[in-house]
């Protein structure tokens, strides 16, 4: 069974997110980059790409697709952290983008749905 509070659920995706990511692949940079009030899921690297990761995890009972959670604001609070990451780092000439993990239980396990190029800035 999934955890039964947000914050342990939220944490379990994040989780299952870069295990996914690392098998995939992908070089895990950095978790949970805070800059103000907001955060970035994971900060990966494949290919010579940035990567910038919004991890939606849903439990059971949870409503709506979570693909749908990632309202247009929130794009513009990710896109907003992501440029602090890039001046705080002084990385400036490097291809990015954004993805969106979302994990959905089902059948006992968790469901990962990869959305490459999910949103632009």
């Amino acid at each position: 069974m999934p955890p039964d509070n947000h914050a342990n659920v939220g944490k379990l995706g994040e989780k299952l997110a870069s295990d996914y990511l690392k098998n995939k692949g992908y070089k895990i940079i950095k978790r949970n980059y805070r800059f103000g009030h907001g955060e970035i899921d994971i900060i990966a690297e494949k290919d010579g790409i940035l990567i910038f990761v919004e991890v939606k995890t849903k439990k059971f009972g949870d409503f709506g697709d979570p693909i749908y959670w990632i309202t247009r604001r929130k794009q513009r609070q990710i896109a907003k952290i992501a440029q602090a990451y890039l001046y705080e780092k002084e990385i400036e000439h490097m291809d990015c983008r954004f993805d969106v993990i979302v994990l959905q239980w089902e059948d006992g396990t968790y469901k990962i749905d990869h959305i490459e190029d999910a949103f632009w800035a």
